[in-house]
């Protein structure tokens, strides 16, 4: 067999099966969330298209173990309207729905006279150096990785740059959008306020939350990125997002703290 050089195949009709580069950090029977859900974000994106409008949002819900190999995606229009809509995926795999993924598209305009953002730009990837925490996690996702650390780096508080050399889906090309997308969960990972693995404790997320105020541009993904454990096994991820030309977005991570 050749070099595998995305993270899934598509076997038509909506069947996928995912690769050893989706493979998840913290089951290697599972996929990484990253991956799987730039891949419903392409679906998301093919699903009845029309020009000038824009994913502004995408939500993903995690209903349990996302298995790996084979699975499918249907999508539909939940909410139809000329300048704002819903739009649905759900992957299920194994008998079971995984992943439900929406998203809001709405309508493009002319706004460049008032456009803003209060977010302060990172420093570039040429600006960092390696991520060593990074190695820590297993899994085929992370090391697909290359990953670059922004000096000032601790637990808890980080930003790093990331980009990895696959494909979403075999033979196809994808927007940047998908591809940075792609890599937006790893975001839990890249500041831990504790180690992961050993006796120590877990804190997998149960979803995904991203806000966009522009369409990305590149292959490398910035997140600025802080993480806040509560009192009571609650825990949040919170990263602003940036290509090279600046931030475009944010996400939030809603996780489970408890002990291993």
């Amino acid at each position: 067999m050749g070099r595998v050089n995305s993270f899934y195949r598509d076997l038509g009709s909506g069947k996928f099966e995912s690769t050893v580069h989706a493979q998840g950090a913290w089951n290697p029977q599972e996929q990484h969330m990253a991956p799987i859900s730039g891949l419903l974000t392409q679906c998301l994106l093919e699903c009845e298209p029309r020009e000038g409008m824009q994913l502004s949002r995408v939500s993903f819900d995690i209903l349990g173990m996302i298995p790996g190999g084979e699975f499918y995606v249907t999508t539909q229009v939940v909410r139809p309207g000329r300048t704002i809509e819903l739009v649905e995926a759900r992957m299920e795999a194994a008998g079971r729905t995984a992943i439900v993924a929406r998203a809001w598209r709405l309508s493009t305009q002319d706004t460049a006279d008032v456009a803003a953002a209060e977010d302060p730009r990172m420093p570039g990837p040429d600006d960092a150096g390696p991520h060593e925490g990074m190695t820590a996690w297993p899994g085929g996702f992370i090391r697909s990785l290359e990953v670059r650390v922004v000096p000032g780096h601790r637990p808890g508080r980080g930003q790093v740059w990331m980009r990895n050399p696959y494909a979403m889906v075999e033979g196809r090309q994808a927007p940047d959008l998908v591809r940075l997308v792609g890599m937006m969960d790893a975001a839990n990972g890249i500041a831990s306020r504790v180690e992961p693995g050993g006796d120590s404790w877990m804190f997998p997320n149960v979803d995904l939350q991203i806000h966009l105020h522009r369409m990305p541009r590149g292959e490398w993904l910035g997140l600025d990125t802080r993480v806040t454990f509560g009192e009571h096994g609650v825990g949040l991820t919170s990263s602003v997002v940036h290509d090279l030309d600046g931030p475009f977005g944010r996400l939030e991570q809603i996780l489970t703290v408890r002990r291993l």
